[in-house]
């Protein structure tokens, strides 16, 4: 059997954490089998879905590098065909008309609250003769379920679950308007798409049953479920944005990257012994549904910003030098000179191990393409006052000799001048760190002027010594 999985998120909202992590699987256990991995934007609201949000979610696709076979199925656009579906359904009478009022709806349920019994529909126009229908009500179409026996869903997470055809009413599935409801499309679009295997969260479980019903009723085969545990907080909680349940777009924002985004959202109810760091090429190797847990997932920022640590370490430095440009072009409130630009690429192999997001990359290597004079902190004029600011013009004395700007030479350079001088390294050093980052921690001293060269080194330290 050639799999098909698909992602099918409503965009009424952006993409957040937990439909992210049920697209990844969906993708990797499509290219685990070299099946195809489909997409649907589920737009059938039309009220609630917006472009802006469709939009959102393709985006979140592609910068997390879970790209899809063919085109994006539109679900609104394929209504005629489900109402369709629904009205053949009519006519082999496997659903009837139903003419019930909603004020007869409510007091349907309100007599089942009172009673303690689940609110289902009670089948009142299951059998009964379209003569007696009330002139003033368009009906919706209802399927006709079974009644008694039980339905079992063979669920490769969760196992065989089984419910109660007592439990499961006739639902509607074409409303009185003529619109088709959500539970109708998916099963319609599940099938013209071809799916095999149906990976959702299981929040869904329930409708799964329901789908098969219908799915039975018109005579097709029922795919194979997955219902993959919900991701919760820390604590345990249902998953909340102030555990980290935001759009994928925030997290980008935050700067993570996307390949640490998919290792972690990968390890979320998923795992392979005890990798943690898995490259995309092993998770597409070693992906399957047989080891992803069924117990609720809990979201742990500590660990992904760990993660996304590791990644910026193995992150080249031309592309991280691209990434956090715009973010520091923000910062500075302009655009970077060629100069400036070159200087962070060369600085990136001695920020990478101090920073955990892109967001901490550039904060930290923003001394780097400030233009000058910097802005020296308070620290950093702490630093210059009384002796400081006279021990840098006997730096640059020293430094400007230094025929070869490298760091051993600088290196020696400054310790020669502290033996000269009879001070200590590093009443030399931190005066220097103050006028060449205008504050007081930054990569070695002396990787920082080799970082900045010659002329910007000597000019910090001309700038700092003041008129």
């Amino acid at each position: 059997m050639s799999i098909v999985c698909r992602f099918a998120p409503s965009p009424t909202g952006f993409l957040h954490i937990g439909g992210a992590r049920t697209a990844l699987f969906n993708w990797l256990f499509a290219k685990h089998h070299k099946g195809k991995f489909l997409l649907r934007i589920e737009d059938t609201d039309r009220a609630r879905s917006t472009p802006e949000a469709t939009a959102a979610i393709l985006d979140g696709l592609k910068w997390l590098g879970l790209d899809w076979d063919g085109d994006v199925v539109y679900q609104s656009e394929r209504m005629p065909r489900h109402a369709e579906v629904a009205r053949q359904l009519l006519a082999e009478g496997k659903a009837y008309h139903c003419y019930a009022t909603p004020q007869e709806l409510d007091e349907m349920r309100a007599k089942a609250k009172a009673e303690g019994r689940s609110m289902r529909y009670d089948g009142r126009w299951r059998d009964r003769d379209a003569k007696e229908a009330p002139a003033d009500i368009k009906p919706v179409i209802r399927l006709k379920a079974r009644q008694t026996g039980q339905t079992v869903i063979k669920d490769l997470v969760q196992g065989d679950v089984t419910i109660g055809n007592d439990q499961l009413d006739d639902m509607v599935l074409l409303r009185g308007d003529g619109t088709p409801v959500y539970m109708l499309s998916v099963v319609v679009d599940d099938h013209d798409m071809g799916v095999t295997h149906v990976i959702r969260g299981d929040d869904h479980l329930n409708n799964a049953a329901r789908q098969m019903q219908l799915i039975e009723a018109l005579g097709w085969p029922v795919p194979i479920y997955a219902h993959i545990p919900l991701i919760h907080g820390p604590d345990g909680a249902k998953l909340s944005k102030r555990h980290g349940a935001l759009g994928v777009e925030q997290y980008r924002e935050m700067g993570y990257l996307p390949e640490a985004l998919r290792n972690y959202l990968l390890r979320l109810g998923w795992s392979h012994g005890d990798e943690e760091i898995i490259s995309t090429e092993k998770a597409i190797e070693w992906f399957d549904l047989d080891t992803v847990g069924r117990s609720a997932a809990r979201f742990d920022f500590t660990k992904l910003a760990n993660l996304n640590g590791h990644y910026i370490r193995e992150a080249e430095d031309e592309r991280l030098a691209t990434l956090v440009r715009p973010r520091m072009e923000a910062t500075l409130g302009g655009p970077l000179n060629d100069a400036a630009f070159a200087r962070l690429r060369r600085g990136l192999p001695g920020l990478k191990p101090r920073a955990k997001t892109l967001v901490e990359l550039a904060e930290i290597g923003l001394f780097y393409v400030r233009p000058r004079p910097l802005a020296l902190s308070e620290a950093a004029q702490k630093l210059l006052a009384g002796d400081g600011r006279s021990r840098l013009g006997v730096l640059a004395a020293a430094l400007a000799k230094v025929a070869d700007w490298k760091a051993p030479l600088l290196e020696a350079a400054v310790r020669d001048t502290a033996t000269v001088t009879g001070l200590k390294l590093g009443d030399l050093a931190q005066p220097l760190r103050a006028a060449l980052v205008g504050g007081t921690t930054s990569p070695p001293i002396f990787e920082v002027l080799e970082v900045l060269g010659r002329e910007e080194s000597l000019g910090r330290l001309a700038d700092a010594q003041g008129p």
